[in-house]
């Protein structure tokens, strides 16, 4: 019971910030298709705590803190996680063998993309900024 008022008040707590930001909860089922496709394939087991959509994107928390945002077309913009990192499957092979090579040990917490490249930070606290070549212009600590 006290699990579940827990996850009502987050669930109602969000909903409110979201309608402040402009953002319109919806249900999963109104993702676009390749989206709701790509969150069952590499975050079923997550539970999701709130999906919403604005002007230019939807975005997918959940409960155990990751966060999914999309673009209107359904294509992945980020993942963050949290409390784990970010599947292998879903990171560009050339990031993933640069970062294996570079950075052994290491883990993908945040993958984003974005009309300039790739942007990844890793679980070490660096953040590594590709290009569209996958080649590397920054590596911040």
């Amino acid at each position: 019971m006290k699990k579940f008022l827990v996850i009502l008040f987050a669930v109602l707590t969000l909903s409110f910030s979201a309608k402040a930001d402009h953002d319109h909860v919806i249900t999963f089922n109104q993702l676009p298709v390749n989206a709701q496709n790509l969150l069952k394939m590499h975050f079923a087991d997550k539970v999701p705590l709130i999906v919403t959509v604005d002007w230019d994107d939807y975005s997918i928390r959940y409960e155990s803190g990751e966060k999914v945002e999309f673009d209107k077309q359904g294509n992945w913009k980020e993942f963050e996680c949290k409390t784990s990192h970010v599947p292998a499957a879903l990171v560009p092979e050339q990031i993933k063998n640069h970062v294996n090579a570079t950075f052994p040990g290491t883990t993908i917490l945040k993958l984003e993309r974005n009309r300039l490249g790739y942007e990844v930070k890793l679980n070490n606290g660096l953040e590594i900024e590709y290009d569209r070549d996958f080649k590397v212009i920054v590596i911040d600590d």
